[in-house]
């Protein structure tokens, strides 16, 4: 498979190692049997579709149920419905990808005093209302990641981003999402030492709340009230499409204008064949989505684990719980069923890999 990894640190142990609070695998309780709610930010979209399907075909081979619920609509108030309604219906543990961090705290905390667990997938929820976060990697590389790709696709279309007084700006869902933000923030860190020639038209950033139709319409507006903009940088799995259609609309094509951001490859190969943008990236969701679900119904099992231990995921590998800390600046970590769980690589999508995957 031709992979173009992103250069970066190695984010998961996959080496050979003790088991979880140095039991071996023997001793580790089994998670079959066990049920879990995985949540979404929204369903339709590609990228979440994508992350099911991974945990479907894994929990069938561990023996876990994965009940895939969620809302058309992404918000807080949605998300929290759908929550009280897994715990109502007597999951084990929920492993959820949060719209709002503060927004579904309340319901998170219920669920958990209900006797489930909690983990999280793709965006947080706030540390202490969950046991373990499968995140697809830390701020820094992802931010760097993102700007990495529009530095790229500007000079692909013969601009020079060392040099050149460049004009840029981010449209990604909403100002609450947590994953997201943090990628926004490190990225402008990245900028600032690395690209002091470059603008951000709008400082504030576009947001379209992970809605297909209004994705397009802000990007048309971007592009409206920007028409000299150079990159946009979208770091959601909606904005992304969105934006490129607008792009696509206007007539604007990859040596016009250059965007790049998140998303699964399905869901861009369409704007990559008819030239709207050169690359873009995204990391195996299928693989996050099951790696989220199997850490739920492992601590749901009563499996206990801390900072430094592993956790043998059959059919994927070990990998290691991090302090909160590594994707959240400040973060305190409890003792005990808390921490983060890294994927081990990202994947940058051009013409020549896209047809290579499949979600």
């Amino acid at each position: 498979m031709n992979k173009k990894l992103v250069s970066g640190i190695i984010v998961a142990s996959m080496l050979a190692g003790v088991m979880s609070v140095g039991a071996s695998a023997d001793e580790a309780k089994s998670v079959e049997g066990m049920t879990v709610a995985f949540i979404p930010k929204v369903t339709g979209n590609a990228f979440f579709e994508s992350a099911n399907n991974g945990a479907q075909k894994y929990a069938e081979k561990w023996g876990i149920t994965v009940d895939y619920v969620g809302n058309a609509t992404a918000g807080a108030a949605e998300q929290t419905e759908v929550i009280n309604q897994a715990v109502n219906s007597g999951v084990d543990a929920i492993c959820i990808s949060t719209v709002d961090a503060a927004g579904v705290s309340d319901a998170l905390k219920a669920a958990a005093d209900a006797g489930v667990t909690v983990c999280t997938w793709d965006s947080d929820a706030l540390p202490a209302d969950r046991s373990l976060m499968v995140s697809q990697g830390t701020p820094d590389v992802l931010g760097k990641m993102l700007v990495d790709m529009g530095a790229d696709a500007l000079t692909r279309r013969g601009k020079d981003p060392a040099k050149d007084s460049i004009k840029y700006c981010w449209h990604y869902s909403q100002a609450t999402v947590t994953d997201q933000n943090s990628w926004n923030v490190a990225g402008e860190a990245y900028i600032k030492e690395n690209y002091p020639n470059w603008e951000n038209v709008a400082p504030d950033n576009y947001y379209s709340n992970q809605d297909a139709e209004q994705a397009v319409n802000v990007g048309a507006a971007v592009l409206a009230d920007h028409p000299d903009v150079d990159l946009i940088i979208c770091n959601d799995s909606t904005a992304l499409p969105g934006q490129l259609q607008a792009a696509q609309n206007a007539g604007l094509g990859k040596d016009d204008i250059s965007i790049t951001g998140f998303a699964s490859p399905n869901s861009i190969k369409d704007f990559c064949n008819n030239d709207v943008l050169y690359e873009w990236g995204l990391w195996d969701c299928g693989l996050q989505g099951a790696m989220g679900c199997y850490c739920a119904a492992y601590i749901a099992a009563g499996n206990e684990v801390k900072v430094g231990d592993t956790i043998n995921i059959p059919e994927i590998g070990e990998v290691e719980v991090n302090a909160n800390d590594c994707i959240a600046e400040g973060a305190e970590t409890a003792d005990t069923n808390n921490g983060v769980v890294l994927l081990p690589e990202r994947v940058v999508f051009t013409v020549d890999n896209m047809n290579d995957y499949d979600f």
